[in-house]
Parts: C-alpha cells; sequence; structure tokens
C-alpha cells in the first residue's frame, strides 16, 4: 500500500462519482481478511441450513419438528464443509515473558482459561437471550404484521422521525461538557467495537441488489418508509444491510441445539488497547508500522505536511470515476474530520513516545520501543476513558456506586463487548451532536480560509484536512465547542436523520434509523426487559412510563407508537430518559455502561492499574496522563483547556501548554539499565579467575 496522497482528486471524485450513501456506510466498515474468512464461512454455513430447512419443510416434514432437524454429527459436517470448523478452533497461547508483558494484536490468550473471550473475530457476548422473530433468527420487524405483546412494531423512520427529529437550529448546548467527550466516545467506540455487514450484497433467495430493492430478503433488510413521510414519493426505502452473522453461535445451529441463536462478530478486540490505532491483527499491525525505522515507529505520510507535521497514510478505498482515498488502518477514521483528526494526533503521540524512550534506553530494540509505546498508549487510552470520560457521563456518584475501585485481574470475567452495548447503549451519544463542525484559526477565532461546516459535508471528507489547515483548526473547535444537550425535543439533529451522507450524492440516510433497525437485525429485547435486568422498575401503564421519563407527553407518543413499553426499542427508550445528577445518561444507560466498563477493566489482564503491568512509579505517571498534553506535544495549538472534556467558555481561558495544569508524562519511570553496559562497568571487580 502507497503513501500517495492526491487531495484535489479525492474532491473530485467525491463531487463527480456520484457515490450511493450505501456506498460510504459499507467503507466504514471494512475488515481484514481473517475476518473476511469468518463471516464468509459462517453466511454459507447460515445458507446451506435454510435450505436444507427449506427443502424439508415444503415436502414432508412440519415447522413443530424442525428443531430435531439436523443432528450433531450433521452439524459437524456442516461446519468442516463451509470451513466454520477452523474458525472455532482454540488457539493456543504462547509462554514466556514477551506474553506476560505485552497484549497480542488479536486479543487472543488475555485470559489463558478461556482464550477467546474479548479477542477479535469472535461474537458479541449476550446478557439477555436475543428476541428474535423465529428460531432462525429473523430480526424483529421482519414481517411487518407479526405481533409482540399483541402490537405490531412501528416502521423505524417513523420512530425517528416522530421522536428524534430536530431542526438543526432547534438545540440547547451543554453549559459544561465541550465537543471533545463526545468525540472521545466515538474514538473510544471505535477501539472495542466493529460489526461487519454481509458478506453478500445480494438477496440470497432472488439476487437482487439490496441498495436498490425494497423487499426483505437476506442480507437485504431494508427501512421501509412510512405514508406520512416527507420522503414519500421520493423514495420507497432505505437499503440496510444485515449485520455478519458468526460461526460460533450462528443461526444454524439452532437446527442441532435450539439454546444457540444467531449471533453478531465483533472483529476487532473488545480490550480498551487502542487497537485502533494499531490494528487488531499481526498482518495489519505490520502494514501500520514503518518497518525500515530502527525505532519502531509507525507510518505516517511523507508526501504532505501540516505545518512541519505529518499526516496518516492513505490508499485507494473507492473508484468511481476516479479514485477516492482514504486514511489506511481503521476504515472509520474517515467518517469525519474529528475522526481523523484523533487518529493523526495518536500516531504522532506514538511516534514521540517511541522517540523519547529511545532517548532513555538506546539499547532497546525497534520492536520493544514499539511494544513498550503501545502498551503506555493503551493505559492512556484506558486513563483517559474510565477517569475522566465516564465520570462525566454516568456523574461522579453513580460511577463511585456503579464502578468500584479497582480490585485487580479476574480471570472469571469475560470482558467482551455485549452485544446490547455495541448495537444500542453505546451509541447514546449521538443525540449530542452539533449539528456544525467549528473550526477556529489561532487563538481560537474564527478564520474565514477553514469555516464552520454543516456536518453532512465533514462527513468522508479527509481532503479537507489536508487543503483547509490540517488537524488544529478541528482539534481547536472540538475544544472550545459545547456538546449539544439532550432534551425531550431535542433529540437527534436533522443532518442526521435527513442528511447523513448527502454531500457524496444519492438519497441521505437516517442515522436514528439505522439504530433502531440494527438493534432490531441482533434481536435486542425491548427497553422493559432491560430496566428489569438492571433491577429498575418496569413501566406497565402510561403513567409508570410518564413517571421514569419525566415527560407525559413522550410516554404517551411512545405507547401511541409501540402499543406497550415491552416493545420499545432499547436504544431509544434509554436515550429517552432524564439524566442522573451531575451526567448525561439515565438509569438504564448507566446500568448497562458501568456493567460493560465494569468487565473491560476487571477481565482484562493488561490492565494499567494491574500490579504486574507497570511499576508503582509507572502507574503514578500514567495517572497524570492529559488529552490536552498530547495536543500541545503533537500539533502546533500552544493554548489548551486544564480539562479538555469540560466546557471552556472564552479563548482567554485556556491554558498555555506550559502551565503546571498540563504537565507531561515523565518517561524517566520506563528507564531501564543497559545491562551490557552495566557488565562492562562489573568486570574489573569481579574474579573470573578459574580453580583447577
Amino acid at each position: 500500500m502507497g503513501t500517495i496522497l492526491c487531495p484535489s482528486r479525492v474532491k473530485t471524485s467525491l463531487s463527480e462519482g456520484a457515490l450511493r450513501p450505501s456506498d460510504l456506510l459499507a467503507q466504514f466498515k471494512q475488515i481484514g481478511p481473517q475476518t473476511r474468512r469468518h463471516i464468509s464461512a459462517a453466511e454459507l454455513l447460515d445458507n446451506t441450513v435454510e435450505l436444507i430447512r427449506e427443502m424439508v419443510y415444503t415436502s414432508t416434514m412440519a415447522q413443530s419438528s424442525l428443531p430435531d432437524l439436523l443432528s450433531e454429527e450433521d452439524m459437524q459436517v456442516l461446519l468442516q464443509a463451509t470451513g466454520c470448523s477452523s474458525e472455532m478452533q482454540r488457539p493456543l497461547c504462547k509462554t514466556g515473558c514477551l506474553s506476560e508483558r505485552y497484549r497480542s494484536f488479536t486479543g487472543e490468550c488475555n485470559n489463558r482459561q478461556h482464550p477467546k473471550w474479548g479477542a477479535a473475530n469472535t461474537p458479541y457476548s449476550r446478557w439477555l437471550p436475543p428476541e428474535y422473530e423465529d428460531v432462525r433468527g429473523v430480526p424483529r420487524g421482519w414481517d411487518p404484521e407479526h405481533t409482540y405483546y399483541n402490537y405490531t412494531l412501528p416502521p423505524v423512520r417513523l420512530v425517528s422521525q416522530d421522536v428524534l427529529y430536530t431542526h438543526n437550529e432547534n438545540i440547547s448546548l451543554d453549559s459544561s461538557l465541550s465537543h471533545l467527550l463526545v468525540e472521545w466516545g466515538q474514538w473510544i467506540d471505535h477501539d472495542f467495537a466493529l460489526t461487519p455487514q454481509s458478506p453478500s450484497t445480494a438477496a440470497f433467495r432472488t439476487g437482487a441488489d439490496c441498495t436498490r430493492t425494497c423487499s426483505r430478503d437476506t442480507p437485504c433488510f431494508p427501512i421501509q418508509i412510512p405514508l406520512s413521510d416527507p420522503r414519500t414519493g421520493i423514495q420507497s426505502c432505505m437499503p440496510f444491510f444485515r449485520s455478519a452473522p458468526s460461526c460460533v453461535g450462528s443461526e444454524a445451529f439452532t437446527g442441532a441445539t435450539p439454546h444457540h441463536h444467531r449471533e453478531q462478530l465483533n472483529a476487532i478486540t473488545s480490550f480498551v488497547d487502542a487497537s485502533m490505532v494499531y490494528g487488531s491483527s499481526s498482518p495489519m499491525a505490520a502494514a501500520l508500522r514503518n518497518l525500515s525505522s530502527p525505532l519502531g515507529l509507525l507510518a505516517l505520510n511523507d508526501q504532505a505536511s501540516d505545518q512541519g507535521l505529518l499526516f496518516l497514510l492513505v490508499t485507494v478505498c473507492l473508484w468511481v470515476k476516479l479514485p477516492v482515498f482514504c486514511c489506511l488502518g481503521d476504515s472509520r477514521a474517515n467518517e469525519h474530520l474529528g475522526m481523523i483528526a484523533l487518529h493523526t494526533l495518536f500516531l504522532r503521540e506514538h511516534n514521540r513516545l517511541v522517540r523519547e524512550l529511545h532517548l532513555l534506553n538506546a539499547h532497546w530494540s525497534p520492536d520493544t520501543l514499539y511494544q513498550e509505546a503501545r502498551k503506555i498508549m493503551g493505559a492512556v487510552h484506558q486513563v483517559d476513558t474510565l477517569l475522566h470520560y465516564l465520570p462525566r457521563v454516568l456523574g461522579e456518584t453513580p460511577t463511585s456506586l456503579l464502578m468500584p475501585p479497582y480490585r485487580g485481574y479476574d480471570p472469571e470475567i469475560d470482558p467482551s463487548i455485549a452485544n446490547v452495548f455495541s448495537a444500542a447503549a453505546f451509541r447514546f451519544a449521538h443525540v449530542t451532536v452539533q449539528p456544525m463542525v467549528a473550526r477556529l484559526g489561532p487563538g481560537y477565532s474564527l478564520a474565514p480560509q477553514h469555516p464552520p461546516l454543516p456536518l453532512h459535508h465533514s462527513l468522508f471528507a479527509s481532503w479537507r484536512v489536508v487543503q483547509e489547515g490540517g488537524i488544529d483548526p478541528v482539534l481547536r473547535g472540538l475544544l472550545l465547542s459545547p456538546a449539544k444537550l439532550q432534551m425531550p425535543g431535542q433529540m437527534m439533529v436533522e443532518e442526521l436523520t435527513e442528511r447523513l451522507f448527502q454531500a457524496q450524492g444519492g438519497m441521505p440516510l437516517d442515522l436514528g434509523a439505522l439504530n433502531l433497525q440494527r438493534g432490531r437485525d441482533h434481536g435486542l429485547p425491548g427497553y422493559s426487559s432491560w430496566r428489569g435486568l438492571c433491577g429498575l422498575s418496569v413501566p406497565n401503564t402510561t403513567s409508570d412510563l410518564a413517571g421514569i421519563l419525566g415527560n407525559p407527553g413522550l410516554a404517551e407518543k411512545f405507547l401511541l407508537l409501540y402499543g406497550t413499553s415491552q416493545n420499545i426499542d432499547v436504544w431509544v427508550g434509554a436515550i429517552s430518559e432524564p439524566p442522573l445528577p451531575g451526567g448525561r445518561v439515565g438509569p438504564l444507560l448507566a446500568c448497562l455502561l458501568a456493567k460493560q466498563f465494569r468487565a473491560l477493566r476487571d477481565g482484562d489482564r493488561f490492565w494499567w492499574e494491574r500490579e504486574a503491568v507497570f511499576t508503582s512509579t509507572q502507574r503514578a505517571q500514567l495517572h497524570t496522563v492529559s488529552l490536552s498534553r498530547i495536543i500541545c506535544d503533537n500539533t502546533h495549538i500552544t493554548r489548551v483547556p486544564s480539562d479538555p472534556f469540560s466546557r471552556t467558555v472564552s479563548p482567554e481561558d485556556m491554558l498555555a501548554c506550559s502551565h503546571p495544569l498540563i504537565p507531561h508524562l515523565n518517561l524517566s519511570a520506563w528507564k531501564e539499565p543497559d545491562t551490557g553496559a552495566v557488565l562492562l562497568t562489573l568486570i574489573p571487580h569481579l574474579n573470573l579467575s578459574v580453580s583447577p
């Protein structure tokens, strides 16, 4: 993959190529060869079993006997024939000092007894059994006439229009939190979850193109446009692909073992390990390194300069009339300007750490420098997320109650990302996104050469970073801009519900509808079931729901749409709860987020607070980690807030990078003696004579 960069061609290709929004959405879920092999094998297995079911069912067998259709022996033959058997093999865990010192790229063998827990290319965990439309794993709402608790499910686009839609101008700003907090949520989400969509783009039975058909036929699960929708007459549906199945626990197992259901795959490691910077496989990690460097550097693009600093590597990711260039690595870096800025920032930070460590430990090999910097980077993300990000989301008091102090690694805890967390709970921040992307010049002033942008003009627009001032204006905008405040009647801005990918041509998508459809695709139970799991009251009446939501009008709207609180999609129900004191999420989201982050912390053998991972001196230094310091060290920005996640009202409140409240990470705690040099100093004092 070359280090090419042609910004003008990128811009032209987007304007002339008529990319469909679904094309761009697919680009955000680019996966590696191992993941492609896995989901192709899983899809082949599911399709094979479905054909067998259909042939038998249409001939002699009654539907009630379908669970006994395939024996365990039959399934083993199919697993072998489709390639799923090789994907399900238990990995062999290495022993030795390196395996104790550094985590694997894939996340395998983090837990020695359960080497697949938290690893890439394993299914999401389930905290509640899925509720599909049938035993085969058909999504909720597949049949519009199918009833749940005596009510049909409303079209997701109708829910988006009635509950979520918010005019860009009709928003309230958060008085306490910066937009960098919103961006960090998406950034860290890209560290532990990536759900690949089906490898097929055409319907299994009919061969219809999923981007053009409005018929439901796996993997096509199009979002229908209701008659009341403003888009009626323009389009009948929005394209939607089902998430790819996993070989482990895929819907095919329902034939042999009814307790198994269709499960979706997490293509990356579940751990907070900065895998969006380094990759979740050895081949990707190698592709991102500068292997010609004697220092263990990551590769950056040397053909374009950000005032002397370098950009990400890029490669051709799409061909339309002209090539479309994307940043190399995690494909989601290309989603919008904020993601590109953070990816660039942390690649630069890795290289800065490597050079500093080399000055301290000239005897370290390139691999040691690379791995030690990677280890520090993982710890930086753990510190910033658990100590700084999460308390602002949950609130300080709920955090102290829901996140008890760290007590060490627990090998009985599964750190895998839960399906409900990935497909619903951690999408809460979508309702805190501002409709405008602020870009600011030096001194945090408006600059005519890079003005503020409507959000949809910043999507898939990596060329803007190169041509319009680099990453500094974007980061300044994130630091000074407040987050959007989530309130009833002010849920999701129209930039996301009506203009998603509009700038690239084609009919825009609706992020709210996509979120709801994804939850149904994954068989997530309804809102009330999750409140029950968390030990919260379950609403049975309109007044119950109104009391929980603190809004009788919203409660009535929900029950008019869904009929019963049992049917409310968990994502939209959870984001509708009023926030806990000092936080930005309600009781249900606080429960689900804390449950997941506790598992990520306590089930990680390489968690930064574990005594065997860093020395006490190193841990003390890591505790002082500051995102503001990282911005100072890797950009031309000279003034930053002491707390980058809190709202800074005025540029005058920013601090100079030299201020004591913006501390440096003192890497002297990582200095090791050169054993060779030590031995040379000891030789004169050693009695090396050999007795006869």
